[in-house]
């Protein structure tokens, strides 16, 4: 299962050794949905990350602290505000930042705007924005990284995100969630087994109910016949295939066929012949 929680404390206690990644980072923590400026967040790790980076970069900031209606609430769950400036992470930009920069960046996006939830209809990664141009700008950088997003209006809002399994399972390797994919991996595996020993099952279950409506049918078929004293007059090939199918009246066409010497299709077409004269009596009996 995806945890959100487990997912984010992975990428925060990842430490970039380069500089230029740690730009990156700090970029990416910075361009989800901000009200003002400086990043705003409920998760601790996040902020402690956001500050880290911000030191090691020089790039004057704040201590984090409580905002909000419920900042004054001992206990609350409440919001933590760090003032950084956008601007004043320096030069850094998409189109010509190497691979390394870029993963740094997707992995601070993921910190600082997303929220991941496993969902009753599968997982999924959510980017929430005031603008479409931004959450566009973010599902073309996801794109060209190799996990492609769409993009939904909610609420007055414009929603990025990732519901396929390929493509958040590209996001959380590209951000160096490794723990988190292989957890992801684990239970997309056991899923697909549950989902495939559930169809042979219902698919067992489908040929057992026709095979025993099938023998059900061809047994009254046989005692028809045997009431009309037809039976006895019949040929050998359908009388064996008549007493084999009374003698094992449970058991599907290939026992059936191993019994008697012959095909399937050979046993299949002798029991429906039964079938077909069992009618074709009563339809006597009904006109005499």
């Amino acid at each position: 299962m995806l945890v959100a929680s487990e997912v984010k404390g992975e990428l925060a206690r990842i430490v970039p050794a380069r500089a230029c990644c740690r730009r990156a980072e700090l970029a990416g923590l910075l361009y989800g949905d901000r009200v003002g400026k400086g990043l705003r967040t409920l998760d601790h790790g996040t902020a402690r990350v956001a500050v880290q980076l911000a030191a090691s970069l020089h790039v004057l900031s704040g201590p984090p602290h409580a905002f909000g209606a419920r900042a004054a609430s001992p206990g609350a769950r409440h919001h933590l505000r760090i003032d950084l400036d956008e601007d004043a992470v320096g030069a850094w930009a998409w189109s010509t930042a190497p691979a390394c920069d870029r993963r740094a960046f997707l992995r601070g996006a993921l910190l600082g705007g997303g929220s991941i939830s496993p969902g009753s209809r599968g997982p999924h990664i959510e980017f929430v924005f005031r603008s479409r141009a931004r959450a566009n700008e973010l599902l073309r950088r996801l794109g060209q990284s190799g996990a492609r997003g769409s993009l939904a209006r909610r609420r007055g809002r414009w929603v990025a995100y990732l519901k396929g399994l390929d493509e958040i399972a590209a996001l959380l390797q590209l951000t160096g969630a490794n723990r988190g994919l292989l957890d992801f991996e684990t239970g997309r595996v056991g899923r697909e087994v549950r989902n495939r020993l559930n169809r042979v099952l219902n698919a067992e279950e489908a040929n057992l109910a026709r095979t025993v409506r099938a023998a059900d049918a061809q047994l009254q078929a046989i005692a028809t016949l045997e009431l009309a004293g037809q039976l006895r007059h019949l040929p050998e090939g359908l009388r064996a295939a008549a007493a084999q199918r009374r003698h094992r009246p449970e058991s599907d066409l290939e026992t059936l066929a191993d019994a008697l010497g012959i095909s399937r299709s050979a046993t299949n077409h002798r029991l429906r012949r039964l079938v077909v004269l069992a009618r074709e009596a009563e339809a006597e009996g009904t006109t005499e």
